[in-house]
């Protein structure tokens, strides 16, 4: 029995593992790859060129690896790239790259990409992450692993979200959030740090009291950048938590949300 629904249409130049299952009036065009064990409702369009890896849900009426609205694409070879283990769930849009950046969007692996949310051209998720109802994110975002952003976040174009960061609904980033911060507001906020996430990932309870240290000494004594990352020099060295903290933040080049 096939798996490929008959009202389904599959571009002869698509590849699709042999147990991949595809639901009646998808779409799958040219220059798609779809991994094994990969599960494609109904109603999906796929374009590419795409690769797919292993295990996917892609859940109905999402568009994945179209061309990127960005004015300045003229209909260059671009690519989209999604690892092993991810759940696209219902009307998700995800663009492919452009020319003038990297040429390709990039989604790592377990991620959730909850309904209605959009992945602009050239943005990278690393794994684990969750981007909740109707988040948005521009082109060239940058979100890393174990990263949460709730309903209706709003991300704009080249913000990096670090590691086990956490922003609340209806935020509005507009400048890098630093690994483990939580954010909230229009536009957002600074308001502490992950720690109930950083407790269910297993950290220490040593590691969790250095990053609150490290959090007072950026955002609560009143120093500088510069300052701050010389204060948080030792810390960084005793915990590895920590340095991920401050590489984040000595990173940053559009400045940190304060």
């Amino acid at each position: 029995m096939s798996l490929i629904d008959p009202r389904a249409i599959i571009d002869p130049s698509a590849k699709l593992a042999d147990d991949v299952v595809v639901g009646p009036w998808s779409i799958i065009g040219a220059d798609v790859e779809i991994g094994e064990g990969s599960v494609i409702a109904s109603h999906v369009v796929l374009k590419g060129p795409t690769k797919i890896g292993k295990h996917n849900r892609i859940f109905q009426f999402s568009t994945v690896g179209d061309d990127t609205p960005d004015l300045k694409y003229q209909g260059e070879a671009t690519r989209l790239v999604i690892g092993d283990h991810n759940v696209i769930r219902e009307g998700v849009t995800i663009h492919r790259g452009t020319v003038q950046d990297r040429s390709e969007t990039t989604i790592g692996d377990h991620n959730l990409i909850m309904a209605y949310a959009h992945v602009g051209h050239d943005s990278v998720i690393g794994n684990h992450c969750i981007l909740v109802n109707n988040t948005a994110l521009a082109g060239h975002v940058r979100v890393d692993d174990w990263a949460i952003l709730s309903g209706f976040t709003l991300v704009h174009q080249h913000c990096h979200i670090g590691a086990h960061s956490f922003s609340g609904m209806g935020t509005a980033i507009g400048k890098d959030v630093p690994a483990y911060v939580t954010v909230f507001g229009n536009p957002a906020e600074a308001r502490s740090m992950n720690f109930e996430g950083m407790r269910r990932r297993g950290f220490s309870a040593e590691a969790i009291t250095a990053l609150r240290r490290a959090y007072k000494i950026v955002y609560r004594q009143g120093l500088t950048v510069e300052q701050a990352m010389l204060a948080l020099a030792e810390l960084s060295v005793e915990f590895p938590e920590v340095a991920v903290f401050r590489d984040s933040v000595q990173a940053s080049t559009r400045g940190i949300t304060r």
